[in-house]
């Protein structure tokens, strides 16, 4: 099928992108010490100079305590802004935009043991599997991470990024509020709905607005899944899904990045009399912004397998062109593909197809 209609314009406020296709973030954990060297620049500057409409960083994390779960995870504070100068001036000389993820990973715990920084940042005090882990956050530390966040806001307009994510999906510190599991406070920053669950999200929104001004794209992402607990879901209903929305839409949120594992799958198949919706069709549908959509985009298997050692092979587009024509989102988040190819939207776009690659466990390992 012809793919034209990926490689239209769009703009957001003061964002004006030549295409569809969002590099995806992927956590490489490749930053010494947290400051990102001329490998990262490298990194992002190459996808650039092939024809990515947007990129997202991997995940950021804000200045707090605890916010990493991984010591090579980049900052975005202190000494590691220089870095991130070097890699905003190399994106745009090569043509590009891109957008820092702003990131906190709250309970999740990383790869080393021996790497585990205190105190954790929760608000109840659990983990993902619902165990006593720590304390619940007091006020004060709650106050502290939402101005860490609209801190690190004002430092990416300042350096020049042309947008920021805000990461709230896959368990991590936002999403930690969102969840029932992991969020049982009986104060304000918690509350039976996920409209009142979303509160924190809402109020850290509110204050990354202030920071930026009315006219700087701001991207929140959000995921029913977890880590390690892929059948989770905040919303179990197109009308939890809106009341879930709304605090974030009326504190300030331009665009929704909606994750999921593999972006066919219908997110409320018993809706509308079998709706084959997937989950940034819906949130779209019910907030009326822009959405991107991601999940095993241009691969034949998910990203879950791959950290099990499975390979992917390249896949058609024409479902995901399909929705993208009949408006179920606005923009595609390509990641593993991008991880392999850096060309891979340059290929797409000339109809390369016999040259794009598959997908090998080893690519999560380099940073190319």
């Amino acid at each position: 099928m012809p793919l034209s209609s990926l490689f239209t314009p769009f703009q957001l406020k003061s964002l004006h992108l030549p295409n569809r296709f969002v590099m995806a973030p992927m956590t490489r954990v490749m930053s010494p010490g947290g400051i990102p060297d001329q490998r990262v620049v490298d990194y992002y500057e190459r996808r650039a100079r092939h024809g990515v409409g947007l990129i997202v960083t991997e995940g950021t994390v804000v200045e707090r305590p605890a916010s990493k779960n991984e010591a090579n995870i980049p900052n975005f504070y202190g000494d590691a802004l220089a870095g991130w100068a070097k890699v905003v001036a190399a994106v745009h000389g090569e043509g590009g935009k891109i957008a820092p993820q702003i990131w906190h990973t709250g309970a999740v715990l990383g790869q080393n043991p021996n790497y585990r920084p205190q105190p954790m940042d929760m608000p109840s005090g659990l983990s993902l599997g619902g165990k006593a882990v720590g304390e619940p956050m007091a006020d004060a530390d709650i106050a502290d991470s939402i101005a860490a966040f609209a801190r690190a806001a004002g430092d990416a307009k300042r350096l020049g990024f042309d947008a920021l994510e805000l990461h709230g999906a896959h368990g991590y510190l936002i999403d930690e509020f969102f969840w029932s599991r992991t969020n049982q406070r009986t104060d304000t920053w918690g509350g039976e709905t996920i409209g009142e669950r979303a509160r924190f999200a809402a109020e850290l929104v509110k204050a990354v607005r202030a920071a930026v001004g009315p006219d700087f794209p701001v991207i929140l992402r959000l995921s029913q899944w977890k880590s390690g607990h892929y059948d989770a879901r905040n919303a179990a209903t197109p009308a939890e899904l809106s009341d879930w929305l709304k605090p974030m839409i009326d504190a300030g949120v331009d665009m929704f990045h909606c994750s999921q594992r593999r972006f066919w799958e219908a997110e409320f198949p018993e809706a509308d009399g079998g709706s084959d919706l997937n989950f940034a069709g819906w949130v779209r549908k019910l907030s009326g912004l822009p959405a991107i959509t991601v999940g095993s985009v241009g691969l034949s298997g998910e990203f879950i397998a791959a950290f099990r050692g499975e390979s992917s092979q390249p896949a058609s587009l024409d479902d995901l062109l399909r929705r993208f024509d009949r408006g179920d989102f606005d923009l595609v988040a390509v990641g593993r593909a991008l991880l392999t190819d850096p060309a891979w939207v340059e290929k797409v776009r000339e109809g390369r197809t016999a040259e794009l690659m598959a997908f090998q466990q080893a690519d999560m390992g380099r940073l190319y």
